[in-house]
């Protein structure tokens, strides 16, 4: 089992969460934002991981310390849980509709963080969560799992659908790349030998 715990904090956010790869869907969230706090119940339940995350931010403040700090404590326990990434297939996507809503998400965990976001998300607010802070949250992962990350909504209308699309979309994408290939599994997924 390929397992991480990481507790993260800092005098803006206190961060202490589990992640088990292998899981079952299984999650236990709360970041004090209930519409984030729904998106990452959804990533873990699609992905078939089991994560228990806790995060108390400033809030007083604004959302963004919370949501960034979030993406920056998932990446580093996916970094420490994949280890030296041997066997694993590296990359994955995953196409979804989301009833009039279709989202596209591709990631590499190829050691070299790279974001490329566009949700056509229009408003402020859904729920609770600060629509603008969505990419900050991919920023803070790909930055600590060293890893690619595409994100695109090609159409939609309802800003719900395309948020949640993307979750979605997200956690399947790592579940394919997160998983392990028998045949290859003393060996980096590279040429170069590195990862």
């Amino acid at each position: 089992m390929r397992n991480a715990v990481i507790e993260r904090n800092t005098k803006e956010t206190r961060i202490k969460a589990e992640l088990r790869i292998e899981g079952r869907g299984r999650y236990k969230i709360s970041t004090g934002i209930r519409f984030f706090d729904h998106m990452l119940e959804l990533f873990t339940k699609h992905g078939g991981f089991d994560v228990s995350l806790k995060a108390d931010g400033d809030l007083d403040v604004d959302q963004h310390h919370t949501v960034e700090d979030v993406g920056i404590v998932l990446g580093q326990l996916f970094a420490k849980a994949l280890g030296d990434r041997k066997g694993i297939n590296r990359a994955g996507y995953f196409v979804l509709p989301m009833d009039e809503t279709l989202a596209v998400v591709a990631v590499d965990l190829g050691g070299r963080p790279a974001l490329v976001y566009k949700d056509l998300v229009r408003v402020r607010l859904v729920g609770d969560l600060q629509t603008e802070l969505v990419p900050d949250f991919f920023d803070g992962f790909v930055n600590h799992v060293a890893g690619n990350v595409h994100v695109k909504v090609l159409y939609g209308r309802s800003n719900h659908h395309k948020i949640e699309a993307i979750f979605k979309c997200f956690a399947r994408a790592m579940k394919f790349a997160c998983s392990k290939d028998a045949r290859l599994r003393d060996q980096l997924p590279s040429t170069k030998g590195l990862l």
